[in-house]
């Protein structure tokens, strides 16, 4: 098959996920892609096709050769962000873009302008898939999940790239950060792998944020107005001065790279009750530390000047760099980047401002480093993805596997 249009079949499919359920996967619809990539694994004469009850579908290559080569494995996620509807995709490719607007939708007046987005004008001249403005596109990331299933095909058509055991995982949740969660990594059985989930084209990612979650509890004392002096504590006036105790210069609208930040993810109060939830992101360890504490202090202030219990902090921690995991195995990450310059592409290591299912999934004893898989402007109705990008990405797919069973282990 065709990979755009196998892409484009599983745009039609609404896999949004829900960071609200307490279900696995967050959503039922989640369940239709699956089955739908069971069957096709199933047809394309692949072994052990497995999915389970929670929407995990794995399947395997098996080895062509005799040689003796490490089982890898390669993963992407079949959710689409909460952020905006995923139902009623209509992707459309605009042929030869020449640098200027795009009209995703005249009646609403929605375009896609390289004087907003300018790394469109890098991929003047290519074929860009653009949702109609109403939807996101799902590139993120069905476009990995398409250009995993490819590669495995275009090697089941040229049998003379000799290669080992290739082992394909496809989840749900990622993007509500529990794709790893129930990924089970004894049943993929790689010695390591590479997620399909990145961005921009040369995108090779290994260190992401450490991560936590605070969420401040705040009570007040609500007494009637006119008789509220000296009594009454507002809690929602609370939550505004516990959030100024948090630095305006470290939050993502003023960080870039390296750098971390608090985010105010979450804000709801009455006069009783309030309650402020932060992520807290850095990349080096003995920071991400450091800024839990200070979360922690924040309320040990708040509790010193309105008295004990009136701030309660519940810092959690949610995944971390995965760096610390791939580091002890550099080679796969000089295979990938090899592996993309054999498809033509210029490899570009970049910090991930964010997480990954790599990353837990490092951490659970699977190192998995990020690749490429071409999409832009994720969870968004400005998301697009170049075709040339996601064939660069389904051909690095295929050189990592001819390269892997190339070294000597």
């Amino acid at each position: 098959m065709d990979l755009i249009k196998r892409f484009l079949g599983y745009t039609a499919v609404d896999t949004q996920s829900d960071e609200n359920s307490q279900t696995v996967p967050s959503t039922a619809k989640q369940m239709n892609l699956a089955r739908q990539l069971k069957a096709e694994l199933e047809g394309m004469g692949l072994e052990e096709v497995f999915m389970d009850d929670m929407g995990y579908v794995y399947a395997s290559l098996p080895a062509n050769t005799d040689k003796k080569i490490p089982t890898i494995g390669f993963i992407s996620h079949m959710d689409t962000s909460p952020s905006m509807s995923g139902k009623d995709v209509k992707p459309r490719i605009v042929k030869n873009y020449d640098g200027g607007d795009i009209i995703l939708n005249k009646e609403q007046n929605i375009v896609l302008s390289p004087s907003l987005f300018p790394e469109l004008l890098a991929h003047k001249g290519e074929d860009l898939i653009v949702t109609d403005g109403t939807t996101l596109l799902g590139a993120d990331d069905k476009a990995g999940i398409a250009e995993i299933i490819t590669a495995v095909e275009y090697l089941q058509q040229h049998p003379e790239i000799k290669h080992g055991k290739v082992r394909v995982g496809f989840n749900p949740d990622e993007e509500i950060g529990m794709g790893a969660a129930h990924f089970d990594v004894k049943r993929f059985g790689c010695e390591f792998g590479y997620t399909v989930d990145g961005g921009e084209v040369g995108e090779m990612e290994y260190e992401n944020f450490n991560a936590a979650k605070a969420v401040f509890k705040i009570q007040g004392l609500e007494v009637h107005p006119g008789y509220a002096k000296g009594k009454m504590v507002n809690a929602s006036l609370l939550a505004a001065e516990l959030i100024q105790m948090f630095p305006a210069s470290e939050t993502p609208g003023t960080t870039e790279g390296y750098e971390g930040f608090y985010h105010l993810v979450g804000l709801s109060g009455e006069v009783d009750h309030a309650s402020a939830v932060f992520i807290i992101r850095d990349h080096d360890r003995t920071k991400f530390e450091a800024r839990k504490e200070f979360a922690k202090s924040v309320a040990d202030k708040m509790n010193a000047k309105y008295g004990a219990g009136t701030v309660v902090a519940e810092v959690s921690d949610q995944y971390y760099n995965m760096k610390e995991q791939i580091d002890k195995v550099p080679f796969v990450v000089d295979i990938a980047c090899d592996a993309m310059k054999l498809a033509g592409v210029n490899p570009v290591k970049v910090p991930i401002r964010g997480g990954t299912d790599g990353a837990q999934l490092s951490f659970k004893g699977l190192p998995c480093p990020n690749l490429f898989a071409g999409g832009m402007n994720f969870h968004g109705r400005y998301e697009w993805v170049p075709v040339q990008s996601m064939e660069k990405a389904m051909m690095t797919v295929v050189r990592i596997i001819e390269l892997v069973a190339q070294r000597s282990w």
